[in-house]
């Protein structure tokens, strides 16, 4: 299994979870018990794996809970939960504090707001939504994403389009991200060389985590559609060739 990854504040075991036994065999019997469609017909839970002690609207969240729009979500030390909900998955690192906040629908996200911490999130076809954070709001549609707030930085947010079209926006500063393989991004607290949104390398998170989301939302991603992968340096891009620039360079041009 390929994890090639590069770590920034992060722990290996963090982005290996797609290997653990007990996630493989949670993520099969979602899958083959029909989904999040029929978890909801069959009032079944919509968390695939909880790991350690996690918070649901400030309570303590156990395995048959169900997460809806609205619901605020809070993850301690060593501690994770991986949740479908409508036709997006999500996989919620260890100290975060995010809210699914409510769409058009129960099962429509309208806004990931991530407080602290970190989630990867897979987002089926849809209307449009949005992943805000203290430095970064990035408007989706179907994509996959990483995202982090580093609170030790001030806020500071990394962001990385790993496959899809993407709205991003940092202050006055704006881009449009089509990526078919990891493009990333640093929303600054503060303007470094007169800008906010600064182009990042790809870090913290892994390929087959993407997959493993995408699985169990029947989807795969641009690279397992496209048979191959490109070069993982956070610009984007299957190919190099010369002359490409990340969108964060192109800003004002």
């Amino acid at each position: 299994m390929n994890t090639i990854h590069t770590l920034a504040g992060r722990t290996e075991s963090e982005l290996l979870w797609t290997q653990r036994r007990s996630f493989l065999q949670a993520a099969s019997v979602w899958v083959a018990m029909g989904g999040y469609n029929t978890a909801q017909a069959q009032n079944r839970s919509n968390i695939v794996e909880l790991m350690g002690d996690a918070l649901l609207n400030g309570q303590r969240m156990l395995p048959e809970h169900t997460i809806q729009t609205g619901d605020a979500i809070t993850t301690g030390p060593h501690s994770g939960v991986i949740f479908v909900l409508g036709n997006s998955s999500f996989k919620v690192r260890q100290n975060t504090q995010m809210v699914v906040e409510r769409g058009a629908s129960l099962n429509l996200v309208s806004v990931l707001r991530l407080l602290t911490g970190a989630v990867v999130s897979v987002w089926g076809k849809g209307g449009a939504r949005r992943i805000v954070t203290p430095t970064i709001t990035v408007g989706i549609r179907g994509t996959g994403t990483y995202t982090e707030v580093m609170p030790e930085q001030h806020d500071r947010s990394y962001f990385c389009n790993c496959y899809g079209t993407v709205d991003v926006q940092a202050g006055a500063d704006h881009a449009i991200s089509q990526s078919d393989y990891h493009q990333s991004f640093w929303a600054e607290p503060e303007p470094t060389g007169g800008r906010l949104l600064r182009a990042a390398k790809a870090i913290n998170h892994t390929d087959e985590e993407l997959e493993f989301l995408a699985r169990l939302v029947d989807q795969r991603t641009n690279w397992q559609i496209l048979g191959r992968k490109g070069i993982k340096n956070g610009m984007g891009y299957m190919d190099e060739q010369p002359g490409q620039k990340h969108p964060a360079e192109l800003m004002g041009q």
